[in-house]
């Protein structure tokens, strides 16, 4: 069995602190903290919005807090670009986001001529490939033809244990809420056609800040709750409304072509407490407690 710790969305920025005041290094740590306790992971994977504000401080303040706890159980992480991210910081502390538990970069990237954070390695005989979505100033995702073309050819070769498959922007739709549609990866049918058959044990994405599971041509999606908030989808569905509560999942392919995930949130007595509320239409915002 393999056992992934699946993070996303940790939004530390260069001071520490996210666009909405949440100290995002404290978030961070209490997660790891309470992770801490779950045995036998294998990996340890961030789906991307690394850095709130873009910054290289932000991505090597996540990288250092993660690869402690990677290091201490000699294990590799691995991190995907965000909308928040900036690719040129990314690439100057995270390199490839392949990350060895020796702190060494172990991945091999779709073009190292390009700045496109899509690369590939090997955990223990199990494929994990990230792929770039990331579209600068915007907030939906899109995965570019060169990715899907690199992509094909390395699912057309079998991975001993199966593919793992990450990136930012979930490939699902939720109808029932109104603002999913235009957050979510674009082209989900492009990836769809690429993955279909081809031995993907599962794909993980983060970006909404919320668990949701669901499919994509017959394999499984798991999408990452957000570390530094959680959204509510008890919200009214037009609006998305932030709170405080560190959440992770946990991947475990027991058996490549089932694989289980569970969440699990950090103790946090604040857990809950409204961070904003934002409406995607109007694009008004406000933030603090409900009165």
């Amino acid at each position: 069995m393999t056992r992934i710790l699946h993070l996303s969305d940790t939004h530390v920025s260069a001071t520490g602190f996210d666009a909405d005041g949440v100290d995002a290094v404290a978030s961070l740590e209490r997660m790891l903290f309470d992770a801490g306790h779950l045995p036998a992971i294998d990996l340890v994977i961030v789906t991307g919005d690394i850095a709130d504000d873009g910054s290289a401080a932000g991505c090597r303040t996540v990288m250092e807090r993660v690869g402690d706890f990677a290091a201490a159980r000699g294990i590799p992480h691995v991190y995907t670009t965000g909308n928040h991210d900036d690719r040129g910081a990314f690439a100057d502390i995270l390199g490839s986001g392949h990350i060895g538990p020796d702190g060494a970069d172990r991945g091999v990237l779709l073009d190292p001529s390009l700045d496109t954070r899509a690369a590939v390695s090997d955990v223990q005989g199990l494929r994990i490939i990230t792929l770039d979505s990331l579209v600068p100033g915007e907030v939906h995702g899109h995965l570019s033809r060169p990715q899907l073309d690199w992509l094909t050819d390395l699912l057309d070769t079998p991975a001993e244990r199966g593919t793992v498959i990450a990136l930012h922007h979930p490939p699902l739709r939720l109808p029932a809420i109104a603002w999913f549609e235009s957050f979510v990866l674009q082209n989900i049918g492009d990836l769809a056609d690429v993955v279909q058959g081809r031995g993907v044990s599962a794909i993980l994405a983060g970006h909404v800040h919320f668990q949701v599971s669901g499919f994509l041509a017959g394999v499984p999606v798991s999408v990452a709750p957000g570390v530094v908030t959680r959204i509510d989808p008890t919200a009214p569905p037009h609006l998305v409304r932030g709170v405080l509560g560190a959440g992770a999942s946990v991947v475990d392919l027991a058996d490549p072509a089932a694989p289980s995930f569970h969440t699990i949130h950090a103790r946090d007595p604040r857990n809950g407490e409204q961070v904003y509320v934002y409406d995607p239409v109007t694009g008004e915002r406000s933030t603090g407690q409900e009165p």
